[in-house]
Formats: C-alpha cells, structure tokens, sequence
C-alpha cells in the first residue's frame, strides 16, 4: 500500500529551506555541529539521489550477478583512498613509529570483526538495507525502515552486554595491521588503489560469467536544452529528478569522507545509534556496565556517545542524513509513506535490523565506519569486515528465497 505525496513545494522546498536555516542558526556558536550537520544532508541527499545501497551492492551479487552497485561502492573508495593517504601521511611522517593517524578507524584483527561483519551482511539483505540505508529510506518514507531501526537498537544493546567476551576471547591479543607500517605511506596506498581496481574489474568478469549484460549510459530525455531557462531546466533535472548514476553517488559519498576526515575524522554512523540504544534501554534498567578496551578504539565506539548531550555530533550527522534524503525525495516527487503488503516483513525487518545492530555493536561499524571508512584508512580491518560482509550477503540471499 502506498500513498504519494505529489506537492514537491511543501515536501522539497518547505524542508530544504528548514536544513539551511538550521545550519546557520548552529554553524556561528557551535561550528563542528554545523557542520557535521552539513555533512548528513549531504549524506543523506547523495544516498537517496544515487540510490546508493550498499546492501544491494553485496546482494546483486549472489541474486541476479549485477556488480553495478558494488563498482559504484568501489568508485567511492578509491575517491577516499586519493585523499585519505595524503591526510594520514601527514599526520603521522615516519609510519615505522608505530603510531597512528589520530581517529583514523583501524583496529585490531580480532574475530569479532569478521563474525561482525557476517552477521551484518546477512542482517542487512533480510533488511533490505544496512544501517545508513535503512535512515535514509526512513527519510523517503518506509515504515518498515523504523522497525528496523528499532532492532538495530536492540542489537547495538545486546553487543554491548556480550562485548566483554568478545574482547577476552580474542579482540585484546588480536594483531594490529595498519598498511604504511609495513609498506610506507606510498606502497600502502598504492596496494590499495590496485586492489580496489582488480575487484572493480572482477565485478564485470562475475556479471560475464552470469551472462548480465553490460548497462548502456542513459540518454538525457526529450530535445536539447537550447534556451537559457531550458538549460536551467535539465540542470534542475539532472540534480533532483532524475537518479543520479550510482558510481557518481559512490564518488561523491568518497569526497564527502575525506572532507569528514580533514576535518575531524571519517564518516559513521553507528556510534550515535549505540548512545540512543543505551539511553533507551537504561531507562528500563538495562545497563551493561564498564566494557573492556574500547578506549583504544576510534570509530563506531559502543559507549563514545551513550553519555554525551542529546545534541552531540554524531546526533546532527544521522539526524541530517534522514532530513537530506527527505529533502531529495521531496524536491523530486519522490517521497511515498510505504506500508509493507505482507506483516511478516515487519518480522522480517525487526530480525534484520537485530543483526545489523549486533554485527556493526562487536566490529565497532557499518558499512560506513568499518568498511568504507575503514578500508581508505588503510587498515586490514576493513578487509577483513568486507569479506564478513560478502559471506554474510550470500547467506542472506539464500534465506529470503527460501523465505520468498
């Protein structure tokens, strides 16, 4: 059941203006609000304008063998790799110290990132989204989204009671590899582009081993825009009716994370969920008490954010990327209020999003903080969450046809 709002003035309009007025009424007494604020609506408007998933990147993989997704997503971390590098080796001159770039999100090899990074994976088909895709589809209005979100809470909670295990059961004696360590600032970065690009070449030989034919570039629509207001016409089309490509999304998600870096630190979005999670359930007395370690830690930290003011960083960056992609289905007629057809979706929704919070609670992110924040930073971890996430994304196709 659907029902479409078609009045882009008040559902576009209306809620950009609100953004911008929100961001100059922070930005002069409290700048990093302002901007991280900026940041999640840009997140959420380039998510939304590319339909950029990364749960459909791992999942067409295994359902239908398209890799247009994952090459977007591919796109995106070389972008930020270009531009992490240079930010790292500037923080940190002599890697061979040992030490490493302030915030940057590299943490040790332990299990629980890739156990994480298969309960993720799987979490996120059953979902039909990951952590960012599921507060983004909130602001395009599916219902279902919220549910999910509600057991990504769930979850978030149940890794922080179970995180003292996993830290003594192998996270705290887990090895730490960051790249330029072992290979310098250049080798490093280097190996990584060149990675990127052989598993961007490898999406389409997996597409031609399936036989999915290759996607022509799509043709602007109807005659040229000769005439000034024609031109600002297909500019306004181009920007916020129709969907951009999903590699020039991937792209634009990869400048807007080294931006984040530069400056403060990379993109995630778990962090602030893990404190709404800890506020909610510590009303019911719920409390997991002291966890082991995760002051080593930058990243997506289970308890970084369950004691900071409401309105904290991370608060204006998830909150911003829900009002963004609102803002980018409004202006293009595109918000809808979505009820599922089906009730066991709901069901369905409320054990995905449980996954996805548990998986993303124990390898400390999502598929923003600890895979496409991770991996630019040049930490093995990454790598290791991304191949949970693969395992995990084959498990889940094969439940939701065996579901289907």
């Amino acid at each position: 059941m659907v029902w479409k709002l078609r009045r882009p003035i008040l559902i576009g309009f209306g809620p950009a203006a609100l953004g911008l007025g929100v961001l100059l009424l922070v930005a002069p007494t409290a700048p990093a609000l302002g901007f991280w604020w900026l940041a999640g609506l840009l997140m959420g408007f380039i998510l939304q304008r590319g339909r950029l998933c990364f749960a459909s990147a791992f999942r067409d993989l295994f359902l239908n063998g398209s890799g247009q997704t994952m090459r977007a997503v591919l796109a995106g971390l070389m972008v930020a790799t270009l531009g992490f590098g240079p930010l790292m080796a500037r923080m940190v001159p002599d890697p061979a110290l040992g030490l490493l770039p302030p915030r940057a999100h590299v943490w040790p090899l332990g299990p629980n990132v890739l156990v994480g990074g298969l309960l993720f994976g799987v979490g996120m088909v059953l979902a039909g989204g990951c952590v960012s895709g599921t507060l983004y589809r909130i602001g395009e209005g599916y219902l279902a989204s919220l549910v999910t979100l509600f057991g990504i809470l769930i979850g978030l909670e149940g890794a922080a009671f179970s995180w003292n295990w996993w830290w003594l059961n192998g996270m705290a004696r887990a090895p730490l590899v960051w790249l330029p360590a072992y290979a310098g600032h250049l080798g490093a970065w280097l190996i990584n582009l060149g990675v990127l690009g052989g598993l961007f070449l490898l999406t389409h030989w997996w597409e031609a081993r399936r036989g999915v034919p290759a996607l022509a570039l799509p043709r602007p629509p109807g005659p040229p825009a000769l005439t000034f207001g024609q031109r600002l016409g297909a500019l306004w089309q181009s920007l916020f009716g129709r969907a951009w490509p999903a590699a020039l999304a991937g792209a634009a998600l990869g400048l807007l994370n080294i931006a984040a870096f530069a400056f403060d630190h990379p993109l995630g979005v778990t962090g602030e969920l893990a404190g709404w999670s800890g506020r909610l359930f510590g009303l019911l007395g719920l409390r997991p008490g002291p966890l082991m370690g995760l002051e080593r830690f930058s990243g997506c930290n289970l308890v970084a954010e369950a004691d900071a003011p409401v309105v904290s960083e991370g608060f204006m960056l998830d909150a911003g990327l829900i009002f963004g992609a609102f803002t980018a289905a409004g202006l293009a007629s595109e918000f809808k209020l979505r009820v599922p057809r089906r009730p066991r979706r709901y069901l369905q929704s409320l054990a995905g999003g449980i996954l996805l919070g548990y998986g993303a609670g124990i390898a400390l992110g999502c598929t923003i903080g600890a895979f496409f924040s991770a991996i630019p930073s040049l930490g093995l971890n990454g790598w290791l969450f991304g191949i949970g996430l693969l395992g995990g994304a084959w498990v889940g196709v094969r439940l939701i046809r065996i579901l289907a």
